[in-house]
């Protein structure tokens, strides 16, 4: 499995519905989410939301730098 398609299944798992795309470079991540469950979010706790999906990647130094785009649908 690649590290992209991991990032995205562990994404999932928490959002399920989640339109998921994770680009991978080194330790450095470019993900975007589109999901119906950002509705009504801020912008900052969607952001909350993608990296609580993604701590342990941030944990074990897999991922260093993280730029994340969170939308909701009729944001995307």
């Amino acid at each position: 499995m690649t590290m992209n398609d991991a990032i995205a299944d562990a994404i999932r798992e928490r959002l399920p519905d989640a339109r998921v795309e994770a680009l991978v470079d080194g330790n450095r991540a470019q993900i975007t989410v589109v999901s119906a469950e950002f509705e009504g979010m801020s912008r900052v706790r969607k952001q909350q939301t993608v990296y609580a999906c993604i701590d342990a990647f941030i944990a074990d130094g897999s991922l260093h730098a993280v730029s994340i785009r969170a939308l909701t649908p009729d944001q995307s």
